[in-house]
């Protein structure tokens, strides 16, 4: 019953829409009618600011290590990762938008941290250095889940955690299936800084 119910309040912790949320109530923004459409950290950057993308981004990374935290706060023995996923599924599938959501990159980052915050932090340095490199947060994405899943399958063999973030790679690639169609076709949007956006800004000189 005690796992029935921490799924439960992770999938509804999961399911908060952040984006949509910021967007509303401070900047008089539904941000499923604006940019890309998607409620997640990149998008509210592109549409709010980085004012409004960093409190999304911060507060989706939350709800996850919040829901995956359960285990360790009621002193239950259950993986925080298999708790965590509730989270994911929420995210992705929210009840409060009509099952619709983002691409779950940063809540997946939330349950990392729960899980072992060593492990985040490396995550996120791969993360933000990729993003840095390539100006393109769907390629860093799926880069750094591959990565992730990697590290987590050669070095950390923990065998809970790879088979999560194999699972979760496959997912956020699903999930980007649109990002890599642009990709392909060299449309897909770049952040305002990094490498990849100045080469960008030296073709238009």
């Amino acid at each position: 019953m005690e796992i029935i119910l921490m799924l439960i309040v992770a999938y509804l912790l999961g399911s908060i829409p952040s984006g949509v949320i910021i967007g509303k109530l401070f900047f008089h923004t539904d941000i499923r009618q604006a940019g890309s459409g998607n409620i997640g950290t990149t998008n509210t950057y592109r549409v709010l600011g980085p004012v409004a993308g960093t409190i999304v981004m911060t507060m989706d990374i939350l709800k996850g290590t919040l829901a995956a935290a359960q285990p360790a706060i009621f002193h239950l023995p259950v993986n925080a990762l298999l708790i965590g996923l509730a989270a994911i599924l929420g995210h992705t599938f929210s009840v409060f938008i009509g099952f619709k959501g983002g691409k779950a990159v940063a809540t997946s980052a939330g349950i990392l941290l729960a899980y072992n915050w060593q492990f985040f932090l490396i995550a996120s340095a791969i993360m933000f250095t990729l993003v840095y490199l390539t100006s393109m947060v769907s390629v860093a994405s799926m880069a750094s889940l591959t990565l992730v899943s990697l590290i987590a399958i050669f070095y950390y063999q923990d065998w809970i955690l790879s088979i999560v973030a194999v699972a979760l790679t496959i997912f956020i690639f699903y999930r980007h299936r649109a990002n890599i169609a642009r990709i392909k076709a060299g449309t897909e949007s770049l952040v305002h800084f990094g490498l990849g956006w100045r080469r960008y800004q030296a073709k238009q000189h």
